[in-house]
């Protein structure tokens, strides 16, 4: 009995082995013949660490009554499974996903509106703009591959640092090799501040004539159209992202920007009036002489209003609303993103005070008034006639009568990614 009872106890342990050994079997195959896994599932107790721990993380906020993110879940786990096929070192990139029904604060923290939203974080920090592109499989790989793609060129020689461009900040680094950490993290701060300044990179022999053998360096180069120092290397550490990230943060964001067709809906995105300088396209001074006065005049304003400067020629339609054209440039008006408002005599933003108290009236309520009921003494903009018919002014025995009028509608505001642009939250259906 003992014997046959051990005879059935290794046919059955045999048994065991065998299908332990298929299951296991079957599960390789399927991995790595790409079984489909999908994005992702981020909640409170991972999204941290996946934030932290990875390069590039694109995020699908959805929600499983919303028929838009129902549509776009299988689109976006087949993008997830291409990207993990084509980045499989860990630190890389995830897409992820989050169930906004089930994880209310992740919502709320990523400022989450409309179903389905997709956000990019690089590096750990929120990228300034959602994604908003094509929302194929092909159109999503395309994407990241963009986004990882290494934003620093290459120069080989003194003279290609010559030839920069000299109208966009620039970064150069001088390395031994790539391999080296400090390029490393010199590479993750320019795919956050690629938008903002253009990298370059010299290695070996070809930077030897710059600095010391075996020495990292950074150097930023400003515009030519800025105030500022010509070169100001990098003194801290070069193997601290943080700390590289903000000191180059600081330099490649500028207190005045060019607003561009490409930009311009993450300029919207922050929410502050503009107050635009409309230039021609190789009138250099006039811009360099705006951001003088911004920067000596304006910079406790920053906080409340963005300056920025615009290719009059590119921006013709915003000229046509405040009733001039590319043959008047240049000239300087905010937009409210409810109205514009022209200043009347470029010349006058020499005069010290003048933009500043531009600035200040839009914030009284004192330009839209004027729209409304004509100019104060000595008032800095400039009325747009659009006839809104006739308002009397004075008592009921008759008195002066005014032409109301209206300021052009914001231009700008239209260039705004919409907000109900998918699925809005359920209470406000």
């Amino acid at each position: 009995m003992s014997s046959y009872g051990f005879k059935m106890n290794s046919n059955h342990l045999h048994d065991t082995f065998a299908v332990l050994f298929s299951f296991l079997f079957t599960i390789t195959h399927l991995f790595n013949n790409g079984v489909s896994c999908g994005a992702t599932p981020l909640n409170h107790a991972n999204i941290d660490m996946t934030l932290a721990s990875n390069e590039f993380v694109m995020i699908n906020f959805y929600a499983d009554w919303c028929k838009f993110s129902n549509m776009l879940q299988p689109i976006f786990d087949e993008a997830a499974d291409k990207i993990k096929e084509s980045f499989s070192e860990p630190g890389r990139v995830v897409f992820g996903k989050v169930d906004c029904d089930k994880e209310g604060g992740i919502a709320t923290r990523f400022h989450i509106s409309k179903y389905p939203t997709l956000k990019v974080i690089r590096n750990g920090q929120p990228a300034k703009r959602e994604y908003r592109g094509q929302r194929s499989v092909e159109a999503f790989v395309e994407f990241v591959k963009k986004q990882l793609a290494d934003p620093i060129k290459e120069f080989n020689t003194l003279q290609e640092l010559h030839d920069i461009d000299k109208k966009a900040r620039a970064v150069i680094g001088y390395f031994h090799s790539k391999e080296v950490k400090e390029y490393d993290v010199f590479r993750r701060v320019a795919s956050n501040l690629k938008e903002d300044c253009l990298f370059h990179v010299g290695f070996g022999e070809a930077v030897r004539a710059m600095h010391p053998p075996d020495q990292p360096l950074i150097v930023f180069r400003p515009d030519h159209a800025t105030p500022e120092i010509e070169h100001e290397s990098y003194n801290g550490s070069l193997t601290l992202y943080d700390e590289l990230n903000a000191w180059l943060t600081d330099k490649c964001v500028p207190l005045v920007r060019e607003i561009t067709f490409e930009n311009a809906e993450e300029l919207t995105e922050e929410g502050l009036p503009f107050l635009i300088l409309f230039h021609k396209p190789d009138d250099v001074n006039t811009v360099k002489l705006y951001k003088e006065i911004v920067l000596t005049e304006l910079i406790s304003e920053k906080q409340s209003i963005n300056f920025l400067t615009a290719d009059g020629e590119r921006f013709a339609h915003p000229l046509h609303h405040l009733g001039k054209s590319p043959d008047d440039l240049p000239l300087i008006a905010i937009d409210s993103f409810r109205h514009m408002y022209l200043f009347s005599d470029i010349s006058q933003m020499t005069v010290p005070g003048k933009l500043k108290q531009f600035v200040h009236d839009l914030y009284s309520g004192k330009l839209h008034r004027e729209f409304h009921f004509g100019p104060e003494s000595g008032s800095p903009i400039e009325i747009v006639q659009i006839q809104m018919g006739n308002l009397q002014i004075g008592g009921d025995s008759g008195g002066d009568t005014k032409q109301v009028t209206k300021p052009p509608e914001s231009t700008f505001k239209k260039l705004a990614p919409s907000k109900n642009r998918y699925t809005l939250l359920r209470d406000e259906l």
